[in-house]
């Protein structure tokens, strides 16, 4: 009978089978699709035994395989204290004295390491973790670092690491074109009081990743008390290359005869139809949207492409689609009121469009300016969570880690990691030598 029972299960199977149906198992365990946990990890082996014995009939037992299940565990960063011991030699014939030089280190007689200092601007300027939140972090570690302590090793940190800033500075104003922007932070207008004044940081960004260049990409802060039209003019002086910009009207001291050229952004004109298209449905803004999305469909083409391919190819599908976009724009602003948002929209579009239009002919220039509004991110993340600087000290600083953390991060480099292998070798380290402590220049050790 079992015989014919499994004969007949197994007709039954292959008539499903031919059929192209088939039972659901429902027995069968669902499987997790999980990708391993990273073999860098340390693995700390906790071995559970059922025994020497059998637990039915008392007999021996032998191995014959084993599970093994992965769990991901985390043990907070714990201090450690380094101890730098230098024994007190003397000579046993002419009673010379003899000690080993202490080494340099970062803030001289001060007690932190390389280490600590990074970790405190990491968590400072790419963790957003206010000074005072770091203390109470420390604390539950039973060490007392006031935030006035912390403040005052940011300083004399960011002060030492200034000319790495510095150097950064240097190449983001050797490239043929560059990427500018600001953002407020609020500055506190004098201590122990909570009246604030709006204050700017800029941001310059190099990046030649998406033309195939070799230079590595980074990005350059500065801070100012205010947003005067000269803080720009002053930090790019000298600059002939083309610089991404929004329509602010502060940088426009860069350009003109013998100085920098203009490179619009097509992403604030898109901003001002998408925004008049959700308030009020307009066919007009939409079909503009639309046109906009067809010219980065083919910046999304040429991408990692060489300069001569993105101009060509740009030249062949951009260009129609551009002027065409700009004479339909002409045509529509007399049918519609002058004293409307859409028209106010088209007015904006056709004027920046004219700056715009070099993108078509030069490879190396992008169809926006988000590479540079990515490197704002990180400071309005910040300033959501310290609130305001509190010098103009501070802002400057804050520059500096800034443009140190981020340059690291273009380069898809930990930044911790670096700041602590720069921070352990600068102190003894040539100014002049710069460019052997970049980030593109570390290797994890």
């Amino acid at each position: 009978m079992e015989i014919e029972s499994a004969a007949s299960d197994q007709e039954a199977e292959a008539n499903s089978e031919a059929s192209g149906e088939r039972e659901p198992d429902k027995g069968a365990k669902r499987k997790h699709n999980r990708k391993p946990l990273p073999d860098h990890l340390d693995r700390k082996d906790e071995v559970l035994s059922p025994g020497e014995a059998c637990y039915d009939c008392g007999g021996g037992l032998r191995r014959i395989g084993e599970d093994v299940t992965e769990e991901l565990e985390y043990i907070p960063g714990r201090f450690v204290v380094r101890r730098i011991i230098r024994p007190r030699m003397a000579c046993t014939c002419c009673e010379a004295f003899s000690q080993a030089l202490l080494p340099s280190r970062p803030i001289e007689r001060g007690r932190p390491g390389p280490g600590l200092l990074s970790h405190v601007l990491i968590s400072k300027y790419c963790d957003h973790l206010p000074l005072h939140r770091q203390s109470g972090i420390y604390a539950r570690e039973k060490l007392d670092l006031h935030r006035s302590t912390l403040a005052d090793w940011v300083g004399r940190s960011t002060t030492l690491l200034e000319p790495l800033a510095a150097h950064i500075g240097k190449l983001v104003r050797a490239g043929p074109a560059l990427f500018a922007d600001d953002t407020p932070v609020k500055l506190q207008i004098r201590a122990n009081t909570t009246k604030t004044k709006t204050a700017r940081l800029w941001s310059y960004v190099r990046d030649e990743r998406p033309w195939c260049g070799t230079a590595p990409p980074c990005a350059w802060y500065q801070f100012s008390v205010d947003r005067k039209g000269e803080h720009p003019v002053n930090h790019l002086s000298g600059y002939t290359g083309t610089v991404h910009a929004d329509g602010f009207a502060g940088f426009n001291g860069l350009f003109g005869d013998e100085k920098a050229d203009e490179q619009a952004c097509m992403v604030h004109v898109r901003r001002k139809f998408v925004m008049e298209f959700e308030r009020t449905g307009s066919t007009i803004a939409g079909h503009a949207v639309k046109q906009i999305a067809q010219l980065y469909k083919v910046e999304k083409e040429a991408r990692r492409r060489p300069p001569e391919e993105r101009a060509a190819l740009r030249q062949e599908k951009a260009k129609p689609i551009f002027d065409e976009l700009e004479l339909w724009l002409q045509a529509q602003l007399p049918k519609i009121s002058g004293k409307t948002k859409l028209a106010e929209a088209i007015r904006y579009a056709l004027k920046r469009m004219i700056k715009a239009r070099g993108y078509l002919d030069d490879g190396q220039l992008e169809l926006d300016n988000n590479i540079c509004e990515r490197s704002i991110r990180p400071v309005t993340l910040g300033r959501k969570n310290y609130l305001f600087m509190g010098s103009v000290g501070g802002g400057k600083a804050a520059a500096i880690a800034y443009t140190l953390i981020e340059t690291a991060r273009m380069k898809d480099i930990d930044p911790e990691a670096w700041l602590t292998w720069v921070l352990h070798r600068l102190p003894d380290h040539k100014i002049n030598r710069s460019d052997e402590l970049m980030p593109w220049n570390y290797k994890p050790q």
